[in-house]
């Protein structure tokens, strides 16, 4: 009993070994991998990213004039890299930053719109095949 009141004075006068999260920022470790930054100035849109990345996080809707939209589902994502890896213009078209992911509030209902746009970009890939099989016809 005499033990424990020591050492209970003790830790009342020690300093804590918990981080002050979030009044100051958890320091990163090496090798951090953060979030996936796209910059679609740089993105020839050839669609490797997509193709290598094991969760699905990132897909390409298809246009009818040809053009192609980037969705990022940073909620999904495994922070793996290999998106990074296969972009023919690392760094510049895509990067892994040293962000934090935002927290996904259940009110935000994020999966179910990622799938109803995984659905689309699905959609809108087949509609654009047809439509050039279609020209092509003519």
């Amino acid at each position: 009993m005499i033990n424990s009141m020591i050492q209970a004075l003790k830790n009342l006068f020690s300093k804590p070994a918990t981080h002050a999260y979030p009044q100051s920022p958890l320091p990163l470790p090496d090798q951090y991998r953060g979030l996936i930054e796209f910059d679609e100035n740089h993105c020839i849109y050839c669609d490797k990213c997509e193709k290598v990345c094991p969760p699905r996080a990132i897909v390409f809707s298809q246009h009818e004039d040809g053009s192609k939209t980037y969705n990022y589902n940073p909620w999904l994502c495994i922070y793996c890299g290999e998106c990074v890896r296969a972009c023919p213009k690392p760094g510049e078209a895509l990067w892994q930053s040293e962000s934090k992911p935002l927290v996904a509030l259940k009110e935000k209902n994020v999966n179910s719109e990622w799938f109803a746009w995984q659905k689309h970009a699905a959609k809108s890939r087949v509609e654009y095949k047809e439509l050039q099989r279609l020209k092509k016809e003519r």
